[in-house]
């Protein structure tokens, strides 16, 4: 079981001409469940933009698609923080149908880097956020 899970139905715009979800588009479902974890952490990307000068981006992504979703499927995107760094995050994720959260449609790891908002250099992961992402195991 996922440290945090997420939920989407597929819709039709995010098929393909053979009726699955179009590869992709996983990758935005994981970027939206990480969005939301952070919001469950009580974090709001644009506020810390603006508040503090951070964002978070993608750093690199290892994705295995394994099994095809269609239109209409209820999907649980889970995600557990798997390795932190100084100023990254990475995440293991994977996507399955809600009824059948034990075997993945995809898999992903994803390593996210917080950067300065004005340069985009690297820039340690505030204390205030660290100490609301449980430790690793």
């Amino acid at each position: 079981m996922a440290a945090f899970t997420w939920e989407v139905r597929v819709y039709y715009e995010d098929t393909d001409s053979g009726g699955v979800v179009y590869y992709a588009n996983y990758l935005r479902f994981m970027e939206r469940a990480r969005t939301e974890w952070m919001r469950s952490l009580g974090f709001e990307q644009d506020q810390l933009i603006r508040e503090e000068g951070i964002l978070f981006a993608v750093r690199s992504a290892n994705v295995e698609f394994l099994q095809p979703a269609r239109f209409n499927d209820l999907l649980s995107v889970g995600l557990d923080v798997v390795q932190r760094g100084r100023a990254s995050l990475t995440f293991s994720q994977a996507v399955a149908r809600s009824d059948d959260a034990s075997r993945p449609l995809c898999t992903g790891d994803i390593k996210i880097a917080c950067l300065d908002a004005a340069s985009f250099r690297p820039h340690p992961i505030p204390d205030f956020i660290l100490k609301e992402i449980p430790d690793v195991v």
